[in-house]
């Protein structure tokens, strides 16, 4: 008997030290999940909680032109309380495809902003792959022309209002800011008789001289235009004294969006005295991905996200 108690106490001595030799074994680092979704740090790719749904209330699929028959539109997220009178507009843009989801849905990726009392603005656009840049262009700059005109309809002033984009939204961003004017009084569309000139930009890792950036890739998608419309579409090629302050900040190892795009893009705002700064991210890919370090790439993503929100505070707010 003496020996069967021996033999079970043991076993359980055995058991108990390798449970503790597995409770203190380190965890197992976390999986890397790619490159998070034009730059977001994850908590603004989630469902917005209940909580947050309450925060805001939607204008939605407001119709701000036409193209091929098809509406051009944009949503637009109000905060109930605490509205600070200033407006961004986010270019919906990756790859210059712009893909609609309802508003309920893509919240989370604006709550800081709205948590500020920022009214938003998610502007579309005419997508890849059946569009392309050209037209993207020419939309974003029309439907800045109808937010402009009805701001106050959202109880937004329309001299304060800033935008910003992420890649290809981030072009946007600059075409907008950079390529804006006072409109045109003997245009046929009575749209585009009013000025489209924003107050703030900030950009992600955005192309700024296509030419560069596209030359000798393949033309197919929204890139299948004739090289001599490189120019009209580079924002770098539309710097001059009156754009509005910029922010652009950029993973120092982009393999997609060179940084080089955006230190171009200082340089030409520096020439023309116009506010701006470039902020860099050591390691960071597109998107701000740092291969192999979610915890980096998430870091990124969100001291990004806090520096655009402070960006348009800075510049937007009274």
């Amino acid at each position: 008997m003496n020996r069967l108690w021996s033999a079970a106490l043991a076993a359980l001595l055995a058991l108990g030290a390798a449970s503790a030799s597995m409770a203190q074994a380190p965890a197992p680092p976390p999986a890397d999940p790619g490159p998070p979704l034009s730059g977001y740090p994850r908590s603004a790719l989630r469902a917005p909680t209940p909580a947050e749904l309450k925060t805001a209330t939607y204008v939605r699929d407001v119709i701000y032109g036409h193209r091929d028959g098809m509406a051009l539109t944009y949503d637009v997220f109000k905060p109930v309380k605490g509205a600070n009178g200033a407006l961004v507009v986010n270019m919906v843009s990756a790859g210059w495809r712009s893909s609609w989801a309802p508003p309920q849905e893509r919240q989370a990726r604006y709550q800081a902003l709205i948590d500020k009392g920022f009214t938003v603005v998610a502007l579309y656009h005419s997508s890849a792959p059946r569009f392309q840049v050209p037209d993207a262009v020419t939309d974003v700059r029309l439907g800045l022309r109808h937010i402009k005109l009805h701001a106050a309809d959202y109880g937004a002033d329309p001299k304060r209002i800033g935008v910003w984009g992420a890649s290809a939204g981030g072009h946007l961003a600059l075409v907008a800011g950079l390529m804006a004017d006072d409109g045109d009084p003997a245009a046929a569309n009575p749209l585009e008789r009013s000025g489209n000139r924003v107050a703030a930009v900030v950009a992600y890792f955005p192309p700024t001289d296509l030419a560069i950036l596209l030359q000798g890739r393949p033309k197919a998608g929204p890139i299948a235009f004739e090289d001599r419309l490189f120019a009209s579409v580079s924002p770098i090629h539309n710097v001059d004294a009156r754009d509005p302050p910029t922010l652009l900040l950029h993973g120092e190892a982009d393999r997609g969006v060179p940084l080089a795009q955006s230190e171009k893009m200082k340089a030409a705002l520096d020439k023309a005295g116009v506010e701006n700064r470039l902020k860099t991210y050591p390691g960071a890919d597109h998107d701000f991905y740092v291969k192999g370090d979610p915890a980096k790439t998430d870091a990124y993503a969100t001291d990004a996200m806090t520096e655009m929100v402070a960006w348009f505070e800075g510049r937007l707010k009274r």
